[in-house]
């Protein structure tokens, strides 16, 4: 390697894109070059530990508490810095991705608290979608953002006032961008949406009173949030920013994460706002560490594992604990219902769930929420502000009454619920009916009334993998086997229309019956995207 190839920018090696100079300028492409070399190697290391770690839970069938960062937990002492005036009051966050102009606009207008402004799991990663997301954020901050319906209705922006907060979730560390590479190496897709966002936008949010804020997806272990923290370090000296500007909230979806919260926010503690308890990674990742545990960790239908279930409650519970007890914002799950237009019957009922669930986070302690559409954030803003009143949060309320034993966490074995034939042909449909959609560039997709993304497709896979591999039994008597499960798909096949579905027919059979398990769907799916 010559001297100079340090200073030598990313290179651009995706299809043009309408306006990509406003993005991939000079120093942004310099800026995520520096990215890259300070820490793709490092992120390597962290996704070889991952397989590590898999490889002892398949030997041991557990997971503990670290006893080497004991002295982090115990620590009475310690607190993430004070949230940012934006950030204060988060009692509802409405999710979808960044790439689709108009959810930009209407999910900034929604009422709610946060935008969490997707580029992963909501997000199909096209060259377009992850240069046109760049392009709606800036064009948003710059307020020249707009949508016209082809009916004619027209959106634009509410007063600045009155908008969302955006937080932007970039990928995860396991899934590369082919289309910008450094030195002939690809570029982790999480770099390329951090660092494009950060370059482009940090000043301007300083400067409207807000600033970069970003939610951290499928983080398994504390080590990876400390390669987040050095990124943000090095982002901030790069430009010049205060440190401590960023402010990062952490989603708790993987199983080794919960094992892991305080030392996950003590390692961000300069730049931390809070953690988050998403359920579909949540049940992935425990079906996915857990695949070959046996009997003891098959999970029922995704459907029937709600936030009352036993484990996760325990799981919900420890993480407003934690996050109380160390001065940190802690943030609920989805209600990913979407109103139907048609059946008023249909929204009542599922309605008076989302409220019910909305009732209980607020009542555990819980300081926001997230909802996948407009028409639900008066709904989730009524649960909270039943308990807040004009309180920003209740991060007062410490739950010293929690204590959250390792096996409780795992105890997936306490659920009364069995998997169904309905069960099993409804994540036939899903994986098929998102995967088809993903491929033609769509990351958040109503399946059945709910929003699907790439979380949903992947519990319902796993969970064809698992009932196939432990050879489960169904209501019907049935036993799930790989040619159920290929009949199942080809009806779902033939009742198709235009488009890709002979692809993701055979994509859900590959990554859902294969012997070897696909660590992540979306990484062979990303080899079919145009």
């Amino acid at each position: 390697m010559s001297a100079a190839t340090p200073a030598e920018p990313a290179v651009v090696q995706g299809p043009p894109v309408e306006r990509q100079e406003e993005v991939l300028t000079d120093g942004a492409l310099a800026f995520v070059a520096a990215l890259h070399r300070r820490f793709t190697g490092r992120r390597d290391e962290l996704l070889a530990q991952r397989a590590v770690r898999r490889a002892e839970i398949a030997r041991t069938g557990r997971l503990d508490f670290l006893p080497g960062t004991a002295r982090i937990r115990e620590d009475p002492s310690w607190r993430v810095a004070p949230a940012p005036a934006a950030l204060e009051d988060r009692r509802v966050e409405i999710t979808g991705p960044a790439d689709d102009r108009r959810m930009t606009v209407n999910a900034l207008n929604s009422g709610a608290r946060v935008w969490l402004a997707d580029f992963e799991d909501a997000s199909a990663p096209t060259w377009q979608n992850v240069l046109g997301g760049q392009l709606n954020l800036i064009d948003a901050y710059a307020r020249r953002i707009d949508f016209t319906t082809p009916e004619g209705k027209s959106y634009a922006l509410r007063p600045a006032e009155e908008l969302a907060t955006v937080v932007m979730r970039p990928r995860g560390w396991h899934l590369d961008e082919r289309h910008l590479t450094v030195d002939g190496r690809p570029v982790p897709g999480a770099l390329v949406d951090f660092g494009l966002y950060f370059f482009h936008n940090a000043r301007r949010l300083l400067e409207l009173g807000k600033g970069p804020y970003f939610y951290l997806p499928k983080t398994e272990s504390h080590l990876e949030a400390r390669l987040w923290n050095d990124v943000f370090v090095f982002a901030q000296d790069w430009t010049g920013l205060p440190h401590g500007t960023v402010r990062a909230t952490v989603l708790i979806e993987t199983i080794t994460a919960a094992y892991e919260m305080e030392e996950i926010l003590h390692e961000l503690r300069d730049h931390a706002s809070g953690l988050n308890a998403g359920r579909w990674d949540y049940l992935f990742s425990i079906v996915k560490n857990f695949r070959d545990g046996g009997e003891r960790f098959v999970l029922p239908d995704r459907n029937a594992v709600t936030m009352t279930a036993p484990f996760m409650r325990a799981y919900t519970e420890l993480l407003v604990r934690t996050c109380h007890k160390r001065g940190a914002h802690a943030i609920g799950g989805m209600a990913a219902f979407i109103p139907s237009r048609k059946d008023p019957e249909v929204n009542e009922v599922a309605l008076e769930k989302v409220r019910a669930d909305k009732d209980r986070e607020a009542a555990d302690g819980f300081d926001g929420s997230w909802v996948a559409h407009p028409d639900l954030v008066p709904v989730a803003r009524a649960s909270f502000d039943a308990v807040l009143g004009a309180r920003p949060h209740q991060k007062d309320r410490l739950r010293e009454d929690v204590h959250v034993t390792a096996d409780q966490l795992i105890a997936v074995d306490s659920l009364k619920a069995r998997p169904t034939s309905e069960g099993l042909r409804n994540a036939v449909q899903v994986g098929i009916r998102y995967i088809e959609s993903w491929l033609r560039g769509h990351g958040a997709v109503a399946v059945f009334h709910l929003m699907e993304d790439a979380a949903t497709a992947e519990i319902s896979r796993s969970q064809i993998w698992q009932w196939v591999h432990a050879g489960v039994v169904l209501d019907t008597g049935e036993k799930v086997t790989a040619e159920l499960v290929r009949r199942l798909a080809a009806a779902e096949l033939a009742a198709a229309d235009e488009g890709r579905w002979q692809e993701a027919h055979d994509l859900l059979l590959k990554v859902a019956l294969d012997e070897d398990y696909a660590e992540f769907l979306t990484l062979p799916a990303y080899e079919l995207l145009e």
